[in-house]
């Protein structure tokens, strides 16, 4: 098996932004007269700001216009990049700069496949865009995860195939969007929340790749 590129969500993944975006969209709800929980929540990580709000609405059981509902999203956005302000490079999870850094050193390709329009923003707060050698956001595809455009436009240009690529996600529709582009997938974060993926880790403190490696071999062989 040979690894020539490994593709990261943000939100979630390397920083908590995904904090940021539960609260943005649960004051929105509240705004509107409803409420939802974190569990909830899980649903709309990795979709699309126009894919979130049309499923929060749906919890709600509330129709908007077109115009308003675009509104609503520039609100929301607008109180997530209050947050998003605050962030430095000291909130980057622990051990993912240094895991980064060790597979550029190895000549392996790092890519970044978030659906965040804000994507550049926050890799600026914390001064962490020049890890990357390709940066696939919200503004780079038509069609959000669980759709695999994210990740294949990540090799687009280059001559690597799926099959020599490791995605890392925390959400059910990034894990998703992997399989269904032919991935290896690892989870980062709730073992209950991304069954399927291939590998599920907690964090990048204390990886080895060798080791994760051969872990993707051994789980893609018994699925």
């Amino acid at each position: 098996m040979d690894i020539r590129c490994c593709i990261f969500d943000l939100d979630g993944v390397i920083v908590d932004t995904a904090r940021f975006h539960f609260l943005a969209w649960r004051r929105l709800a509240n705004k509107l007269g409803f409420d939802f929980s974190e569990k909830q929540n899980e649903q709309l990580k990795g979709v699309s700001r126009r894919g979130s709000l049309e499923t929060i609405l749906r919890w709600g059981g509330i129709e908007m216009e077109e115009a308003e509902f675009g509104q609503w999203m520039t609100q929301k956005n607008d109180w997530y990049l209050e947050m998003v302000d605050t962030l430095d490079p000291a909130d980057i999870f622990p051990g993912a700069s240094e895991f980064i850094l060790h597979l550029r050193n190895i000549g392996i390709r790092v890519a970044l496949g978030s659906a965040s329009k804000n994507a550049s923003t926050i890799l600026s707060k914390l001064e962490i865009q020049d890890l990357f050698d390709c940066i696939v956001d919200g503004n780079s595809v038509k069609r959000g995860k669980p759709a695999p455009d994210t990740f294949l436009k990540a090799i687009e240009d280059t001559n690597i195939n799926p099959e020599e690529a490791i995605v890392f996600e925390d959400s059910v529709s990034g894990i998703e969007a992997a399989l269904i582009g032919g991935f290896y997938a690892v989870g980062v974060g709730d073992p209950d929340a991304l069954q399927k993926a291939h590998v599920i880790i907690p964090g990048f403190e204390k990886i080895d790749l060798s080791e994760l490696i051969i872990d993707l071999i051994e789980s893609r062989r018994n699925k």
